[in-house]
């Protein structure tokens, strides 16, 4: 496939040669050349465009192969970074299929990170204000409740599981980066964010948590698994 794109690029170039060296051996065709190449110009700006924000995103280090990202309202994992198209493994967004490969792949051309905002979730986070790359994020699992439940109880059993696998994300992030941990991972000794939110005939109680990127779906399952078996056995905490 580089290769492929070698040999545009090279025609490209030639073509732009031979038409700016026409017009001195050929004085009469210099309007015409001029007319063609504004044409060309035109119908290869968005090229043009691509070939240029491949050399950014390189440059910059916005993201690379194998980060998770999102540009404007697609999410996925970047499969390849070529001179014109950036590939992607799309990732579901819905609750359903939330961090699962969708199995499509998406072409999207370079120019497109040029004005568009990019979400790195590989990278969003800083150590020492500078960006790093981690396999992590902050995740949210939410529980619906019924009404009459003990509220505090269950929001009590979510953050003792919470605690528990934030705990094992520190102590896993100490190992790998020492003390120079990313910033967010302070929060953690703040413990589980839990909060609570009434809702028609039902109450919420939602909690971060971090999770491996790729990881995200088994983790939440799990411990919504440990939530009902908690609560099985007490019947002041219902599931609504």
């Amino acid at each position: 496939m580089r290769v492929k794109y070698l040999m545009v690029i090279a025609s490209i170039i030639v073509g732009t040669a031979v038409l700016l060296v026409i017009p001195f051996f050929q004085p009469n065709l210099a309007i015409y050349i001029t007319i063609i190449a504004l044409g060309l110009a035109l119908a290869l700006q968005k090229y043009i465009a691509s070939f240029v924000g491949h050399f950014v995103i390189k440059g910059s280090n916005i993201f690379d192969v194998g980060d998770r990202i999102r540009i404007d309202k697609v999410k996925g994992d970047v499969k390849h970074l070529g001179l014109f198209h950036i590939i992607l493994d799309e990732v579901g967004e819905d609750e359903k299929l939330g961090g699962e490969l969708t199995g499509r792949i998406f072409h999207i051309p370079n120019l497109v990170v040029l004005d568009q905002p990019v979400l790195n979730y590989s990278r969003g986070y800083t150590i020492n204000e500078e960006l790093t790359r981690c396999g992590y994020m902050f995740d949210e699992i939410r529980i619906p409740l019924k009404t009459d439940s003990d509220i505090k109880k269950g929001v009590e059993i979510l953050s003792v599981l919470l605690s528990h696998e934030n705990n094992k994300f520190l102590k896993n992030s100490m190992e790998a980066f020492g003390e120079n941990l990313p910033n967010f991972a302070h929060d953690l000794d703040k413990g589980p964010r839990i909060t609570v939110h009434i809702d028609e005939g039902k109450i919420w109680i939602k909690g971060k948590f971090v999770t491996p990127l790729k990881q995200r779906n088994q983790l939440r399952t799990k411990i919504n698994l440990q939530f009902i078996e908690r609560i099985r056995e007490d019947k002041t905490v219902e599931i609504a």
